[in-house]
């Protein structure tokens, strides 16, 4: 029996494939397709569903991104409920331009994509030394990402089909010039404030209340006196610096690094360039824009004629206040000093050669090279502290894989405490207090503001079990465990323990009801016969530019309160625990003329913010005609 099994072993083998993966892939797929229907919807666009994994992945791709622009960011903030709305918010928009798109059949031509791309810094960068794209380099750099060249053109093409529903809308935006100067006059318009202040500490002394009083106060705000949840805890964090701080560097390894830097100082090189600038705008007319570049071709014709005479003619005709009197000379620098195309054009000069006209946002530039210099190595002996360090940071990141997944197995194989994977990784075992909204303490470790660790905390199976949470993972290349010790549940606490608190808090309630009532007292009678001068303080002018320091809210109501011909205004505003403030409002001095210039600046600024309200408009028209849904508080 067992030899038919073992002669007919392939035949038997093909048989079980056969039957196997047509089951898997069938099932396969259609458990997929469950899961998909399956997933929580979070919103819907025109009945399309958006789930709640794809807000989830979305906003992580969102988190690492904003995560690498500002890297001291505390990841807290981008982990917010309000952060992830924002998010969920982008979604529901890029879905319903989508559909606006598909519906008015927008499409990116293959050049508006091409310029789109070399609009990227990081693209833009890989251009060979003609100005060609590097094709394998792009291609690279795509598939680091996970992404094809094809996949990631498309995600382009789409964007810009989405961004050309409301860019038409707020590009058409136009303001009539008496519109301009009535916005204009109001937005810089200026106002003489005098204020007196009523505040609730100087009532405080002439407030009494009786035991009853407070008592009742207590019972009627009980849930004011609750203590937050709170749980105390043990942590570890196992990060590049914990791991760094146990490798070794042999004086072998730190040599070979050395040489290796050394040969590789040609990255120091560093120049010296002058240059001719011709300012133009970015939003210059194309005449404008043809007349600075024939000018441009004009000084460049003269000073490759007569290279001798750039510094001459620097001084004379270049539009850079800093290096014109030097005859344009901008001193040495190095790679990352100068923009981009600014950059590309010196590097790519030899000693003496003068450029062709370089386009940036600054304007037109004529480069000569003035010279190149190349920085001596640096001595082993000098360098070796910083190349230890550089090494010893290098190595640790490559050892991190493998020291995270010891720490993830530790955590969970010994789940009664920390201080096994601490003790086997060189790790400290640290505690600290938290409650739902972040830790207890101003000078608290901020791993432990982040929402995945409090998630990890306050849920109910950490919170009974006291056993080591799984490995959470953090940002930049972070892992934390944490074990609840201790759990203290949220409690109104008795009025015996309060007491003295639920006092205090009624006595300043009552005094900043005492003062608001004397602010509406005062403003009555000063209305009717305004104080002596020293009852104000100094007026003074302020504008919404110049606060001149009054709150916010005290500029705000005087600049938005009604005057009457040159009479002055009275009013009051309410301040909150601050107490309240009664103002005497007058109209301030006229702004002074603006010139021609900015006039046609402030012109465009508004032309461009009332465009924007218009796309704002017509997206939520969209959102109304797409049926907008979100299924999310």
């Amino acid at each position: 029996m067992f030899d038919l099994f073992r002669n007919n072993m392939k035949v038997l083998m093909a048989l079980l494939m056969l039957l196997i993966i047509p089951s898997f892939v069938f099932f396969g797929i259609e458990g997929y397709t469950r899961f998909r229907e399956a997933a929580e919807p979070v919103a819907r666009v025109g009945g399309e569903r958006i789930t709640r994994p794809e807000w989830d992945a979305a906003h992580r791709r969102e988190v690492e991104r904003l995560s690498a622009l500002m890297p001291n960011i505390d990841r807290a903030v981008l982990e917010s409920d309000e952060s992830r709305r924002a998010t969920l918010e982008r979604l529901i928009t890029e879905r319903v331009l989508a559909r606006a798109a598909a519906d008015m059949r927008l499409v990116a031509t293959d050049r508006r994509v091409a310029d789109e791309l070399l609009r990227d810094p990081t693209i833009a960068s890989l251009r060979k030394p003609d100005g060609t794209l590097d094709v394998q380099r792009y291609q690279d750099l795509l598939r680091a990402q996970g992404l094809t060249a094809e996949q990631f053109e498309a995600g382009v093409r789409a964007e810009l089909a989405r961004r050309s529903v409301t860019q038409v809308v707020a590009d058409s935006a136009f303001l009539p010039r008496a519109s301009v100067e009535l916005a204009t006059r109001a937005f810089f318009e200026q106002r003489e404030v005098a204020q007196a202040m009523f505040r609730p500490a100087d009532h405080v002394a002439r407030i009494q209340v009786s035991d009853a009083d407070v008592r009742a106060y207590y019972d009627a705000n009980r849930e004011a006196f609750r203590t937050p949840e709170q749980a105390v805890i043990e942590y570890v964090v196992l990060d590049p610096q914990a791991v760094a701080a146990r490798v070794t560097v042999s004086e072998q390894e730190l040599r070979e690094y050395y040489e290796k830097n050394v040969a590789d100082v040609a990255r120091n090189e560093q120049r010296r360039a002058a240059h001719i600038l011709l300012q133009l705008d970015p939003n210059a007319s194309a005449e404008e824009k043809a007349r600075v570049r024939a000018e441009a071709e004009k000084l460049l014709a003269e000073v490759r004629a007569q290279p001798d005479r750039f510094a001459e003619v620097a001084k004379a005709r270049s539009q850079d206040p800093g290096s014109a009197a030097r005859g344009g000379d901008l001193d040495w620098f190095g790679r990352g000093a100068m923009v981009k195309a600014f950059e590309d054009a010196v590097f790519a000069l030899k000693k003496g050669e003068i450029s062709g006209v370089v386009e940036t946002e600054f304007g037109l530039h004529i480069i000569r090279l003035l010279d190149v210099r190349q920085p001596e190595p640096e001595p082993f002996e000098k360098a070796r502290g910083r190349l230890e360090e550089e090494l010893r940071r290098q190595l640790a990141q490559r050892r991190f894989a493998e020291e995270a997944e010891r720490f993830s197995n530790l955590v969970y194989e010994q789940p009664e405490g920390l201080a096994p994977v601490a003790q086997a990784l060189g790790l400290t075992v640290r505690q600290a207090t938290l409650e739902r909204t972040g830790p207890v303490g101003a000078e608290a470790d901020a791993v432990l503001r982040e929402p995945a660790v409090l998630r990890a905390v306050f849920n109910e199976e950490a919170l009974a079990s006291k056993r080591n949470s799984a490995a959470i993972e953090l940002g930049g290349s972070r892992l934390a465990a944490v074990r609840v010790l201790e759990h203290r549940r949220s409690e109104v606490q008795p009025f015996e323990a309060v007491a003295a608190q639920a006092k205090a808090r009624l006595v300043q309630e009552k005094a900043r009801e005492a003062a608001l009532a004397a602010a509406r007292e005062a403003l009555e009678r000063w209305r009717q016969q305004p104080p002596a001068d020293s009852a104000l303080r100094t007026p003074v002018v302020v504008s919404r530019q110049d606060a001149r320091g009054l709150a916010p809210a005290v500029v705000r109501h005087a600049l938005s309160t009604r005057l009457e011909g040159d009479a002055p205004a009275w009013t009051l505003v309410d301040l909150g625990a601050e107490g309240a403030a009664v103002l005497r409002v007058r109209r301030g001095p006229e702004r002074e003329a603006p010139d021609a210039a900015r006039q046609r600046n402030e012109r465009r600024e508004l032309a461009r913010l009332w465009g924007e309200g218009e796309a704002k408009a017509y997206l939520t028209a969209l959102r109304e005609r797409y049926k907008v849904e979100v299924l999310v508080k």
